[in-house]
């Protein structure tokens, strides 16, 4: 049987540790790798979610705002369009399209401190 708690635990420390990772990556001017790190530091707090509401093991997907959606999270418009923007984080991490627009080093702070927000916001619903 899963340890529902030991579940929520793993997601909630995995998403500090990969939001830590993405600002040292972001702050070494490594921006695509930085924001997909934020993503997936979003990813796993949204996954603790989804294992507490659930009781189960959360699925193997990377879609945010389909995390949310599973975790029965009710969100404002303007955080459910964050979640779609980083998104575009995961794609571009995993399979880099190089006619994608550069993301400059200030934009990717503002990224890396808005993810910062809602990693507060989500661990505060846990």
């Amino acid at each position: 049987m899963v340890d529902i708690q030991e579940q929520i635990k793993y997601w909630q420390n995995g998403a500090i540790e990969d939001w830590q990772a993405g600002d040292q990556l972001v702050a070494g001017n490594k921006i695509r790798h930085g924001l997909f790190f934020a993503h997936l530091s979003l990813e796993k707090i949204l996954k603790a979610h989804v294992c507490k509401i659930t009781e189960k093991i959360a699925p193997k997907i990377h879609n945010l705002v389909r995390l949310a959606e599973t975790a029965g999270l009710k969100l404002p418009d303007d955080k459910i369009d964050f979640l779609a923007e980083m998104g575009e984080f995961n794609l571009e991490g995993r399979y880099p399209v190089p006619f994608l627009p550069k993301i400059s080093e200030k934009e990717a702070k503002e990224y890396i401190r808005k993810t910062k927000e809602a990693l507060e916001w989500f661990s505060r619903q846990l």
